[in-house]
Formats: structure tokens, C-alpha cells, sequence
């Protein structure tokens, strides 16, 4: 049975009994079971998991996916202090490690995407940004996420791979809210995913620089060992890692794995 086609059926049967007229009386009744399951997966997939989950509930019904998406490290937080989860996709595989070490993960964790950073800046570029250099001027007012944040910690890569230093105005828990403040003007440039630029079109003007592909961003995703419907959260992993997950993945500039 394919990951995109899970049949899930509550089926009851009744055994037969006789009434007082020595009648047979049966009733059999098959009718798919509702379940829902909750998907814990980095800011940065947003788009591309809304619509994954959409697709897998319509191969599948009766089956619901919610999310919950945040930065990697407030999330594997959250799974560690108890969170209700049945799956969770990370933008690095330092926070699957973690929850892989707390024995968190049913399984192996499955590489599904990877992904690199590019500089935002708002619309017309107005502190001409046009180099990674340019983000350690102290005039440019640039937007990090915190180093605990996959993409923090990519940030502090390419500063290491350029040679710079970059004093941001404020540190992000997830690349979204930098991506907000660069949208909303209160930032001259932000460092996010290729990805977050794409989706964000000509809300923002995306810098490229050769560094950022010194600095790759592994996703993996895991089924979790507190989930109440196992075998959907492994099916939904593996869709994922099938062909249509890859196919809308790659639509959103992820990389292959």
C-alpha cells in the first residue's frame, strides 16, 4: 500500500443471534475512521508542507493533518517537554539529533529537502545591498535568527566562510519573523532561506552570494514515538519522501537531498 493511499476502516461485526422467532440477525458496518495527526515542522516548510497536507488528506480520507509550524529549536523543545506530535520536519538535522538522543524518533529520520541562504531586502533595495559584505556595515540595519535557529546557525556559518561580522539589530526564533521584518521595512536586509524569498515574491528583492553554498541546510523528518496513529505519521513521513512531496519541494527551490 502506497504512502499516499492508507485505507483506514473501523470496521464492527456482529455476531449472529436468533430472537424468539429463530430469526438470524447481523449487522455489519465499515466506515472510515477519522484521525487526525499533528505535524511539527520548521517555519521555513510553511508552504510547501500546507499544500503536502492538503494532498495526503485528500488521498486519504478521513485522515486530518494539522501543523504547527515554528523554529526547529523551539520545536523539538516543545516535543521534549511533551507536546502532543506525531511527526516532526526540522531545517537542520542538529534538532532531529536531539530528539533522536531523547529517543523521541520511531524509526530513522529521513532526509527530504535541503536548503541554502540568501539576503532579502525590502522592495528597491534602499541601503544597497548587494554583497554579504555589505550586511557587516553598522549602517545596515540587518535581521538574524537567533543562533539556536537553523538558520542562525547558517548565518554564523557564512559570516565564517566570508571573513565578516555581522551586528544584527535584533536576533528572530524562526527565518519567518526576519523575513516579516524585512517585508515590513524595519530591517535593511535579512538573512533567509532561497526558499523564504521565492515564496515571498515582490514583497522583497533576494541578494544572492557565492558563500551561502559553503552552508547547506539538511531537512529530515521522523515519525515520533509519542504518536497516537503510528502508521500515519509514517505514512505521511514517507509521502513526503516520495515523488509528490519531492516534486512540491522542489517547486519551492528546496533542494534535492
Amino acid at each position: 500500500m502506497s504512502a499516499a493511499s492508507i485505507l483506514l476502516l473501523a470496521t464492527t461485526t456482529a455476531c449472529g443471534t436468533s430472537d424468539d422467532n429463530g430469526s438470524d440477525d447481523a449487522a455489519t458496518s465499515s466506515a472510515p475512521q477519522d484521525t487526525s495527526i499533528t505535524v511539527f515542522a520548521a517555519a521555513s516548510l510553511k508552504s510547501s508542507f500546507t499544500e503536502l497536507g492538503s494532498a495526503f488528506e485528500k488521498a486519504n480520507p478521513g485522515v486530518t493533518v494539522t501543523f504547527n509550524f515554528a523554529g526547529s529549536s523551539d520545536l523539538v523543545a516543545q516535543i521534549q517537554q511533551g507536546a502532543p506530535a506525531d511527526v516532526f520536519a526540522s531545517a537542520d538535522t542538529t534538532n532531529m539529533d536531539k530528539a533522536t538522543a531523547d529517543d523521541l524518533v520511531a524509526g530513522s529520520p529521513t532526509d527530504v529537502a535541503t536548503n541554502t541562504l540568501e539576503i532579502a531586502t525590502p522592495p528597491g533595495n534602499p541601503a544597497g545591498v548587494d554583497s554579504i559584505d555589505d550586511l557587516a556595515d553598522p549602517d545596515v540595519k540587518v535581521v538574524l535568527c537567533a543562533p539556536e535557529v537553523p538558520c542562525g546557525a547558517a548565518a554564523a556559518g557564512v559570516e565564517k566562510a566570508a571573513g565578516i561580522s555581522i551586528s544584527p539589530v535584533s536576533e528572530e526564533q524562526s527565518v519567518t519573523d526576519v523575513l516579516g521584518k524585512v517585508v515590513s521595512g524595519e530591517a535593511d536586509a535579512g538573512l533567509v532561506y532561497v526558499t523564504d524569498v521565492k515564496a515571498a515574491g515582490d514583497k522583497v528583492r533576494g541578494v544572492t552570494f557565492p558563500e551561502s553554498s559553503r552552508v547547506v541546510n539538511t531537512y529530515p523528518i521522523a515519525a515520533l514515538t509519542g504518536s497516537k496513529h503510528p502508521d500515519v505519521a509514517k505514512a505521511f513521513a514517507d509521502f513526503v519522501a516520495g515523488d509528490q512531496g519531492q516534486a512540491v519541494l522542489a517547486a519551492a527551490g528546496f533542494g534535492a537531498p
